[in-house]
């Protein structure tokens, strides 16, 4: 994009050249099975990453390389033991962050750690079990460059758990939170009622016979009545990680100092 923009400042080619170039350059063809969009993190502030699942190894052999040669990191997620072992395999030299339980890997080259945004968020786990999906959220924060708090098994069963980390939070000016819970999805609904940001509701997968399947989770956190608390679908950690990593790296730009 830069040597585009460039070439343009040059006059070395019209607007519409650069216009056409432009809207080819953030993207990567891998034969007839993947169209990989490398300008997103430039475009918006959230990296692509690959979700594992469904891919066969030498697909994500493939599209590892690709990104890895064209923004020098490839972020996957949802890869399961078999898909962790042939990546480790290939690259495992570049490998940077490998978190096994929430089915996260981060790939990099040399030289492409994500800087500091300015930007903070806090996670919060209702019980040990959303660790896994709550991690996820944290991988995909911390690689656009957000500091994150967090703190696990504080749900609503001993709610007493709760305040000091959540003080903690408010305190450091977290710009946004997310919470994980299954079960009855109750503790975002709590968070959002006492906290001055966004809370990102993260339903999981946990619970028992019928709604345990996060179901029940995600419609207490769609019916709360706490203003200010959303929610993304069951399981989606990157999502939840994502939204509040932008929040968070959008407000540290509008405060720094000009």
């Amino acid at each position: 994009m830069r040597e585009v923009l460039e070439q343009l400042s040059r006059g070395e080619i019209t607007v519409d050249e650069a216009a056409s170039q432009l809207a080819v350059s953030g993207i990567a063809a891998l034969d007839d099975f993947a169209r990989l969009d490398i300008g997103r993190h430039g475009r918006k502030g959230i990296p692509e990453v690959v979700y594992a699942p469904g891919k066969s190894v030498e697909q994500l052999l493939g599209i590892c390389g690709s990104l890895l040669e064209h923004s020098g990191r490839a972020i996957l997620s949802g890869i399961d033991n078999g898909q962790l072992h042939a990546v480790d395999q290939a690259f495992g030299d570049k490998v940077a962050v490998a978190v096994e339980e929430a089915g996260c890997l981060v790939l990099r080259e040399p030289g492409h750690d994500p800087g500091p945004t300015g930007g903070r968020i806090g996670i919060l786990s209702a019980g040990t079990a959303d660790i896994r999906v709550a991690e996820q959220a944290r991988v995909i924060a911390e690689e656009m460059g957000c500091e994150v708090i967090k703190a696990y098994d504080v749900g609503v069963a001993g709610v007493h758990r709760l305040l000091e980390p959540l003080r903690q939070m408010v305190e450091a000016r977290a710009g946004a939170l997310v919470v994980a819970a299954g079960m009855e999805g109750a503790l975002p609904s709590v968070v959002a009622g006492l906290v001055p940001v966004p809370v990102i509701g993260l339903p999981t997968s946990t619970g028992y016979g019928f709604g345990g399947d996060g179901v029940a989770a995600l419609m207490s956190m769609l019916q709360s009545c706490c203003p200010g608390l959303v929610a993304v679908n069951i399981d989606n950690g990157v999502g939840a990680g994502a939204t509040a990593a932008l929040i968070a790296n959008n407000a540290a730009t509008v405060n720094a100092p000009r």
